[in-house]
């Protein structure tokens, strides 16, 4: 997390509604990241986490007030908040299947004549699987491995926060550790992160808060270390 001794939030959520058509999806959630914090957002399916991040990106229409950086983002375009420094690895896990891995991160690329911090280079060494297959076509990869890849490619944008959707979902065991690894290793490069994820283990070992939603809004928000000792939000608000 940020030194100074007042930073101004990252990401800053206030009286933030949604709705598809006539159904009231979000009942004014209240969320803030903090730079260089990783944030998890817990819930069970359907609660809204999943319309948080397509509001905050754009995907969905916002009532109430998105804020990056201290800028309003609420109704831009979402290419225009992805230019901002903004990333977003949607759960489909989007990808372009006939063409290679390599081509794939270099869609990510924003500015080809100012590189960012991440390079394909990296991206292929950090992740092997990823690196065997470079010249492959991308439809052809395993479940995890277009998770990798996807969220590869978001950061080939250099973005300053990441908003990743459910990563782990559907995924076997020994690849949720891996993508949970990733995941840790963009948060050590100092990027915010906002976690969409139902699997605890994974989001309570890189968070350094969380926030749970229930109905639409944010019903609980404290540290790993107090959630962890409050059994009545987890019965509540995350077991089925």
């Amino acid at each position: 997390m940020s030194l100074d001794a007042n930073p101004e939030p990252m990401l800053q959520l206030t009286d933030l509604h949604a709705y598809y058509g006539k159904s009231h999806v979000l009942n004014g959630v209240n969320l803030e990241i903090m730079p260089g914090e990783v944030i998890a957002l817990l819930g069970r399916n359907g609660v809204g986490r999943s319309t948080t991040a397509k509001a905050i990106m754009g995907e969905v229409v916002p009532v109430g007030s998105v804020r990056f950086k201290g800028q309003e983002i609420g109704g831009m375009a979402n290419h225009r908040i992805a230019r901002l420094g903004l990333g977003y690895v949607p759960e489909s896990r989007d990808i372009f299947p006939t063409m290679t891995v390599r081509q794939n991160l270099m869609l990510g690329i924003k500015n080809m004549r100012r590189p960012g911090k991440w390079t394909i280079d990296q991206m292929l060494e950090m992740f092997p699987n990823l690196g065997r297959r470079a010249d492959n076509a991308a439809g052809v990869l395993s479940g995890g491995e277009k998770q990798m890849l996807t969220m590869c490619r978001t950061l080939m944008g250099d973005p300053e926060l990441i908003i990743i959707d459910e990563p782990t979902e559907g995924l076997a065991p020994l690849i949720v550790q891996q993508v949970g690894e990733m995941i840790a290793e963009i948060a050590k490069a100092g990027v915010s992160i906002l976690l969409v994820e139902q699997k605890l283990s994974i989001a309570l070992k890189i968070a350094d808060r969380v926030y749970v939603m229930g109905h639409g809004e944010i019903v609980y928000g404290g540290t790993p270390a107090d959630f962890a000792t409050r059994e009545d939000i987890r019965k509540e608000w995350l077991e089925v």
